[in-house]
């Protein structure tokens, strides 16, 4: 659950400019301020079903985004291209070939 929740999380960053209002602001209050379904349902003055399909929605939603422009996943592999990076550099194992590659890699992710 910690992973799909972090996940939400990071697609939520990534493309809540796509959603509506009412799409942020559960998808906002469900995930980031852990409101239970409820808690929301009660804020909104809907049923807890119609805020769990929504939520579901937008969750299909934002993992359909993702599946089209790869935001998140351009994220990681950067992070791990510059921890690397950050590797050699500590251990004095740098070399140009090897800056070079990891420079490369990251002009493919745009």
């Amino acid at each position: 659950m910690l992973e799909k929740t972090t996940r939400m999380n990071y697609l939520f960053d990534f493309y809540q400019s796509l959603l509506t209002p009412k799409q942020r602001s559960y998808m906002s209050l469900y995930y980031l301020d852990d409101y239970s379904l409820g808690e929301i349902a009660a804020e909104y003055n809907v049923s807890r079903q119609a805020v769990y399909d929504n939520i579901k929605r937008t969750e299909a939603m934002l993992e359909e985004y993702e599946n089209k422009l790869l935001l998140l996943q351009k994220f990681q592999e950067r992070q791990v291209l510059f921890e690397k990076m950050k590797k050699m550099l500590e251990h004095d194992t740098l070399s140009i070939s090897a800056l070079q590659e990891a420079v490369e890699e990251l002009e493919k992710l745009d």
